[in-house]
């Protein structure tokens, strides 16, 4: 289910296919830049009602990396 949400977000923020999955890299598989990866975060604290540090950023490197840190902070 979080995978899904997160999915639907980064194909509406960047304007992507419907082909995303759990290995591709925000970076090198779907271009996205820091600005992008703000905007997803902003979505992101919204849908799911979280707060993400900032300092937490650089941690997103996958599309698993964002559906596991959502999903720890949603225990």
């Amino acid at each position: 289910m979080t995978f899904d949400k997160v999915k639907e977000i980064l194909i509406e923020e960047l304007g992507l296919e419907d082909e995303i999955n759990l290995t591709d890299s925000l970076k090198d598989d779907l271009d996205a830049d820091s600005l992008d990866l703000a905007e997803v975060v902003i979505n992101l604290e919204e849908a799911f009602e979280i707060e993400i540090p900032e300092e937490d950023y650089p941690k997103f490197k996958t599309v698993k990396d964002i559906v596991d840190f959502i999903d720890s902070k949603l225990k």
